[in-house]
């Protein structure tokens, strides 16, 4: 949110804007490939670590931006300070996202679903947090001292980790070839490729559209901008925190992951056509993503506990890579789109993407497994399958 609205008050074009994150969001495809390997090798600890310390980095560097830089030269020295950042997300979120299968036992898939949703909810409220945190330091601080406040306190953070984290955590009981980040089962490759769709889905209109939409055309200020996409992501967090209560405790399958994907892109059309009917802007778009919101949680969060549910313990860095790599890619396509839709089509071209984006999604969420045990559970059990509701 910083950088974002950093340099649309420079003047940036929304595709130069968009541009800004192409390299954050490459290289959490990267990361998330090749560091669920090394998670694998090495253990959570140094991943988890590793990103810390690589955040206090790139935010320290982003710090030492001149304003009297030609515009390439910036545009490229963020975008690469970016790309330091993106690799520092990803390590650290795949790090403790592949936690809970270590410390969660087998059997236990209630209490897995609880402690995903929690984990991944209260991570995207304090994320939320961030962008109001982000809006504000730019209008108090500015941007360099919004900046090295966040690198400070971000520091503080990575010594505590350093000091509490066991050596051990997530190490695989035999060495994984190379190869292997590539070998999949059929039903971690199917939630992968709807994972692709569903964050592209959520960045076409979330990156770029709708907060130049607010502060260039509804003339939004910094500080009212961020609040809304704080509220928005802090929303969304507490949302995926109480899924397990709105889906009743039910460990969920393929079947909720397509309904909910299709009840996102309904909802992700039904914005535009408000806006075409001549309804307020302002209410219409508030309360639509609002809505978009909601259910996009509950599908999120589904999509967090299946792929754990789809791993075996000693191999879920592996697996929770290669799953978020797909994720990644999706931001990034979605990242590109806001700003190219935004540029030729307006708001309402962002949203047709994403609606696009969102139907893509629930159908490639039908081939997903219906209570299925995990394969090793399945032999365990006889091969039996769950009936619905245990």
């Amino acid at each position: 949110m910083l950088v974002l609205l950093h340099f649309f008050n420079l003047g940036y074009s929304p595709v130069q804007l968009a541009f800004l994150f192409l390299f954050y969001e490459f290289f959490g495809i990267v990361t998330n490939l090749f560091g669920g390997w090394i998670g694998s090798q090495m253990g959570l600890r140094v991943t988890l670590l590793g990103g810390l310390f690589l955040q206090v980095l790139s935010l320290g560097l982003l710090a030492l931006l001149n304003p009297a830089w030609p515009e390439a030269t910036s545009v490229t020295y963020v975008m690469v300070m970016q790309s330091l950042s993106g690799i520092a997300k990803d390590l650290t979120k795949m790090s403790a996202k592949s936690a809970i299968k270590v410390l969660v036992p087998e059997d236990a898939k209630g209490v897995l679903f609880k402690w995903v949703a929690i984990l991944t909810g209260s991570k995207n409220a304090l994320k939320g947090v961030g962008f109001f945190v982000g809006a504000f330091l730019l209008h108090s601080a500015g941007y360099s001292g919004a900046l090295w406040i966040m690198a400070g306190g971000l520091l503080l953070i990575t010594f505590g980790s350093w000091f509490t984290l066991p050596p051990d955590m997530g190490m695989t009981k035999s060495k994984v070839r190379f190869k292997e980040i590539f070998s999949k089962n059929r039903q971690i490759n199917v939630l992968s490729v709807a994972r692709f769709f569903l964050f592209g889905a959520r960045d076409i209109w979330f990156v770029v559209g709708v907060p130049i939409f607010l502060e260039g055309t509804l003339k939004w200020s910094f500080s009212e901008v961020g609040t809304f996409m704080a509220l928005w992501v802090i929303g969304y967090g507490v949302v995926q925190t109480v899924s397990p209560m709105l889906l009743r405790g039910h460990a969920p399958d393929g079947r909720v992951a397509a309904t909910t994907a299709f009840i996102l892109a309904a909802v992700a059309a039904a914005i535009p056509i408000g806006l075409a009917a001549g309804l307020a802007p302002k209410f219409i778009i508030v309360g639509g993503l609002s809505l978009f919101g909601i259910v996009f949680a509950v599908n999120s969060a589904v999509h967090s506990y299946l792929i754990l549910d789809y791993t075996d313990g000693d191999k879920v860095a592996l697996n929770v890579g290669f799953y978020y790599m797909a994720n990644a890619g999706g931001r990034l396509i979605g990242c590109l789109l806001s700003g190219l839709l935004y540029e030729f089509a307006g708001l309402a071209g962002c949203l047709w993407g994403t609606f696009a984006f969102a139907l893509t999604a629930a159908l490639i969420a039908l081939a997903l497994p219906r209570h299925v045990l995990h394969p090793a559970r399945l032999a365990a059990a006889g091969g039996m399958k769950i009936a619905d509701g245990d």
